[in-house]
């Protein structure tokens, strides 16, 4: 008999997570202390369950501005090379604890103004790797890879594209393109992306979230994207009779992964409600989908809290659970040994023992 799908049981289950914000993780507690640490003085709350609610309902406006409004507290204690290390020491202690056995976590240096973006990069590296040696002696094995953002609105991507080639052999997996969808295209600094191009390295942009399908053919024609950050705007192509447009054509049948984050997306207004998001007409129609907590602080999320909460308003099982999750090792920045050896070593033998 199959193990119900609960949250017990979906924590005991192995999770890839391919979308998560390190800013947008940090527990309440350390950014009570880190602010105290560095002398900043503009929290909203004084005491930790105080401070984790107000993140959550500032975040939960409706509006991807208020949302995004959250991040000016959580990078301001972020800004020495100290308290980015703590931050990614305890991201890959909280994402282990939840069972995920590989995440990307991303983050955009350049918003670490307190420190070289080399020491921005080496503190995040630093704390993965302490934490996923803590995670491992505690017998809940992690691996996690560095993801680098460039902003979009800003002008250091070449600087960020020559870190992710510089620091791919120490944890640094690709790079990533954030910020403001709009007026700012995937391809509008071309030096960054030939570097990423003859270097080889991998690439996630962010489309199809605050901006609808041109934004996601502007990321995989401009900016060669592998994998798509939220991309779920492609259902503006889905129709009701199941028949797709040609960008979504092209991102199903080409196995474009798509990063989703449903709480995330109902919390900033692209859509009422999560049984009114299309994460499973997606998935039932072919589509890379992948369940991503984007910001764990923020939306007051896990990854065991987001895969359940999909399983249990769409009807899913242990097999689309399974689906998603091998779909992101699919999409994982990984290279194909490591590829197979966790989906042969670790995902299918713990899926096997909830499917009973």
């Amino acid at each position: 008999m199959p193990a119900p799908l609960n949250a017990e049981n979906v924590r005991r289950a192995p999770k890839v997570l391919l979308h998560d914000h390190l800013d947008g993780g940090l527990r309440p507690q350390t950014v009570l202390e880190l602010a105290d640490d560095l002398g900043y003085r503009d929290l909203p709350a004084g005491d930790a369950e105080s401070l984790g609610r107000w993140f959550r309902e500032a975040a939960d406006s409706g509006s991807l501005e208020s949302y995004l409004e959250t991040f000016a507290h959580t990078v301001a204690v972020m800004q020495s090379p100290e308290a980015v290390q703590r931050v990614a020491r305890e991201c890959a202690l909280d994402l282990a604890a939840d069972g995920v056995v590989h995440a990307e976590v991303r983050m955009a240096p350049e918003l670490l103004t307190g420190m070289p973006l080399e020491a921005a990069v080496e503190a995040m590296l630093d704390g993965y790797a302490q934490g996923s040696r803590e995670a491992a002696e505690a017998g809940t094995p992690i691996r996690v890879g560095t993801l680098l953002c460039a902003m979009r609105q800003d002008d250091r991507w070449d600087e960020v594209a020559g870190l992710v080639v510089r620091y791919r052999d120490a944890g640094v997996v690709g790079f990533d393109l954030a910020g403001p969808e709009d007026g700012f295209p995937p391809d509008r600094i071309p030096s960054a992306l030939a570097l990423l191009d003859r270097e080889g390295a991998h690439r996630t942009v962010h489309a199809g979230e605050a901006a609808g399908v041109d934004s996601i053919r502007a990321a995989l024609d401009g900016a060669r994207a592998e994998r798509l950050g939220h991309g779920v705007r492609i259902a503006d192509e889905l129709a009701g009779d199941g028949s797709l447009g040609p960008v979504a054509q092209r991102v199903r049948d080409g196995r474009v992964t798509l990063e989703v984050a449903p709480s995330s997306n109902v919390q900033t207004g692209a859509y009422p409600s999560l049984a009114e998001h299309p994460v499973d007409r997606l998935h039932r129609a072919g589509f890379a989908v992948t369940l991503n907590t984007d910001n764990r602080l923020m939306s007051g999320v896990s990854v065991t809290s987001e895969v359940t909460d999909v399983a249990t308003t769409f009807g899913w099982t242990w097999e689309d659970v399974q689906t998603v999750t091998e779909r992101a090792v699919a999409g994982a920045f990984l290279d194909e040994d490591e590829r197979r050896r966790l989906l042969d070593g670790v995902v299918r033998p713990g899926y096997a023992a909830l499917r009973g």
